[in-house]
């Protein structure tokens, strides 16, 4: 079926647009095959509205006399309404915007259609390798290699094609331990420390079961991680009762009679539906304007959102513990490995790594731990907070480390090169963009589609020069140090420039912030380049060298 037999109204003109902040508008709605355009064609120099129809999360109709209304719910969050003469014209929309916002064949999705400019297909896709990790990771020559057993992801269907893995572990071996681990994620090399030579590992649950199977080239493959004599800790991101139901059904847990050199520590997170729910309360919350303050605080608690926050970042905070403080390698888990564990990784090497820190190494941070590592990005973000559907495999996984990077760039405000605005972008091109880079659930899937050859890389788009300025953070202080953020609860705060984006709240605060940036700029010419010979503090007790400044942002 072609796409456009899908618009049963192509345009209807006197259409009243309703959105936030703006008075409302009449002009011309037209649906095309992956968008919505509002125009309000009142001159030469007419003012446009174009959404991605991929954006839209939900479309609630209702009759008007004659006419229709449309409520249009974005996965951005954003809110708009269309006033449609004519009720027939008014359903013919809604169902136009219904069926192409929810097409399921990734080669019929925009980004296969999207030519900018300023991009070639042509050339390598992405900013980062495994193969590319490896060579600039010295402290991993000796005792690593990278194997391609999965070159054909027969091993492993959500693993990429080359993974880092011990040296004297051969590839049958590989093999075997996937056999043994939940949708064969075997344990694989996620980071290197730079300054003790300890790693991070991230695994799916051994397949233990009932009968405490056992599987010799899996503990092998552990031992060989800390060499036969070092002490190295298993982070199971479950309970111990849940790791304990997980057996009855065929998961399990590493044991310590069988990984004797390994201690095993449990961190209880929720997951899937769980935390799609906890999306939903939360905007829900947001989005009521007619609750009083403590009633509003009341709906916030019980969406338990800052909770799946804290839980996250405490459990990086024990990672960084375990391989900075306490010199021993970790092991990641829960029981597929695609979600809570990259979660925890990714957020473990910013805290550690100051190269994970800048607007290039985050993102190809994100490239490796995410993409790479086979995070579903297509069922994770099927729906956003809005939709109507019955919730099948939706998890905001990515949004939630979205939000906690965005805890730690608020606590330390030097300490990252990139911006808030970064962090907004990348949540709004996760559940729709232009490009190539979230579509699909796994490597393997995107080579099957062909997204590599006819789609663009966000990530590349993101690091050009001229763009990636957009994102910098004019405070960013370079800092080789670790970074500690605190979980406290008092310390944790709503992540206002995503959940209250399309409030007058938010709306003051996009202004201020441009003032606060000129501020800091003007600050820095005057200062010049040697305007400080101070380290940066590592922890959020101290924010800021500039006194001075702050005293006028805190005007501010």
């Amino acid at each position: 079926m072609e796409l456009s037999e899908h618009i049963k109204t192509a345009n209807v003109e006197d259409v009243t647009l309703k959105r936030p902040f703006h008075p409302a508008l009449r002009g011309t709605l037209c649906v095309t095959s992956h968008h919505l355009l509002f125009s309000d064609r009142k001159d030469e120099a007419s003012w446009q509205l174009l959404i991605l129809l991929k954006n839209i999360d939900a479309v609630e109709k209702r009759a008007v006399g004659s006419s229709g209304t449309i409520t249009i719910k974005c996965k951005d969050l954003l809110v708009l309404q269309l006033e449609i003469p004519g009720m027939e014209e008014c359903l013919n929309i809604a169902s136009s915007i219904e069926a192409l916002s929810s097409l399921e064949s990734v080669t019929e999705m925009y980004p296969f259609f999207y030519r900018p400019s300023h991009l070639t297909l042509h050339g390598p896709w992405g900013l980062s390798s495994t193969e590319q990790y490896y060579k600039q990771t010295e402290r991993l020559w000796d005792r690593w290699r990278v194997s391609t057993v999965n070159s054909d992801y027969s091993v492993c269907p959500s693993y990429t094609s080359a993974v880092i893995v011990p040296r004297e572990v051969d590839d049958d071996k590989l093999i075997r331990s996937a056999r043994f681990r939940q949708g064969g994620r075997f344990p694989v090399l996620s980071y290197c420390h730079h300054r003790n030579g300890m790693v991070i590992m991230r695994s799916s649950q051994p397949l233990t079961g009932a009968n405490k199977k056992r599987c010799k080239e899996d503990e092998l493959l552990l031992q060989a991680v800390i060499d036969g004599s070092e002490l190295g800790y298993v982070i199971d991101l479950r309970s111990a009762q849940q790791a304990q139901q997980a057996r009855m059904t065929g998961g399990g847990f590493e044991s310590k009679s069988c990984y004797s050199h390994w201690k095993r520590i449990h961190r209880h997170h929720e997951r899937g539906k769980v935390v799609q729910e906890s999306l939903i309360k939360l905007v829900e919350a947001c989005n009521d304007p007619s609750h009083s303050v403590d009633r509003w605080l009341s709906k916030l608690e019980n969406s338990k959102w800052l909770s799946h926050v804290h839980s996250a970042l405490s459990t990086a905070g024990l990672v960084v513990e375990c391989v900075e403080r306490d010199g021993h390698s970790v092991l990641v888990h829960g029981s597929e490995g695609t979600d809570n564990t990259l979660l925890v990784s990714t957020l473990a090497q910013l805290i550690l790594d100051p190269a994970s820190r800048t607007v290039t190494g985050f993102l190809c941070l994100l490239e490796r731990e995410w993409i790479q590592a086979g995070h579903p990005f297509q069922q994770r973000c099927a729906h956003s907070a809005y939709s109507h559907a019955r919730l099948k495999l939706e998890c905001p996984s990515f949004l939630l480390l979205l939000d906690c990077v965005w805890q730690v760039w608020r606590q330390f405000p030097l300490a990252l090169e990139f911006s808030e605005a970064l962090l907004l972008r990348l949540a709004q091109e996760a559940y729709a963009s232009n490009y190539g880079t979230f579509l699909c659930n796994s490597e393997q899937e995107k080579c099957a589609a062909g997204v590599k050859e006819n789609t663009h890389c966000l990530f590349q788009s993101l690091s050009k020069p001229d763009i990636e300025e957009q994102y910098l953070n004019p405070l960013y202080e370079p800092n080789d140090l670790a970074i500690w953020p605190s979980v406290h609860p008092q310390s944790l705060q709503l992540w206002t420039g995503l959940f209250l984006r399309w409030t007058e709240y938010a709306q003051n605060m996009v202004e201020a912030r441009e003032e606060v940036w000129s501020i800091v700029k003007e600050h820095r010419e005057k200062a010049g380049p040697d305007r400080s010979n101070n380290t940066p503090s590592t922890h959020c007790d101290t924010l800021t060298p500039f006194e001075n400044l702050m005293d006028e942002l805190t005007i501010l």
